[in-house]
């Protein structure tokens, strides 16, 4: 005898696969902390591209299982939203941490490891947010960590904007100013990336609660 479950799919599977994928967001900005504090010989890419590519592959997971899947233990749009944005980190970060790379020797002394850290705090609020789904929607916790996400969102800002200060005050390399001006915008886009899967779940709890 099948069971509906058996028929429609079990739609609970999807906590796993976008818990997975806040873990794949997480571990790419501590790659680039690491990789901000390593000397040039130790310097690698490996870990960026293989952070990416688990990210790649649980977003198609995803997308095929919401094919696949009549019932889902969350809306489809908000699955697919949160899956977008959580995606888009560690493609992010990759970008940031090649670009780095290849420039890294022209940037003198600007602090960029400040920055990655407040990345990786903000990574690590979505994670914890995101496992509250299968936890339990609990709208206060949501409300903090989301707030707290805020908080944090606002202090990159801060931070990113003094670069921008720096560097307009100062800089007279017009290639040095591109290339910094660059590597600013794509920290910007993490951060932001960051914030909107904690928009989503946060929304997905005020739905559900």
């Amino acid at each position: 005898m099948f069971s509906l479950q058996t028929i429609f799919g079990k739609g609970d599977k999807f906590y796993g696969l976008l818990e997975a994928s806040a873990a794949a967001a997480r571990e790419s900005t501590h790659a680039l902390i690491e990789l901000l504090a390593a000397p040039p010989q130790l310097r690698s890419l490996e870990k960026f591209k293989l952070a990416r590519q688990r990210e790649k592959n649980l977003q198609a997971q995803i997308s095929q299982e919401l094919v696949n899947t009549f019932v889902t233990a969350l809306d489809r749009e908000d699955i697919d939203a949160l899956s977008s944005a959580l995606y888009k980190i560690p493609k992010i970060v990759e970008k940031f941490a090649e670009r780095w790379t290849l420039a890294a020797g022209r940037l003198g002394e600007v602090d960029f490891a400040s920055r990655a850290t407040m990345l990786e705090r903000a990574c690590e609020v979505i994670e914890e947010m995101v496992g509250l789904l299968r936890k339990g929607m609990n709208i206060d916790t949501s409300k903090a960590l989301n707030d707290k996400m805020q908080a944090i969102e606002a202090e990159a800002d801060r931070l990113i904007l003094e670069l921008y200060r720096d560097t307009y005050a100062k800089e007279t390399d017009p290639m040095r100013y591109l290339i910094l001006k660059d590597l600013f915008e794509l920290l910007e886009k993490a951060i932001d990336r960051c914030r909107d899967a904690g928009n989503v779940v946060h929304q997905v709890v005020l739905k559900n609660t």
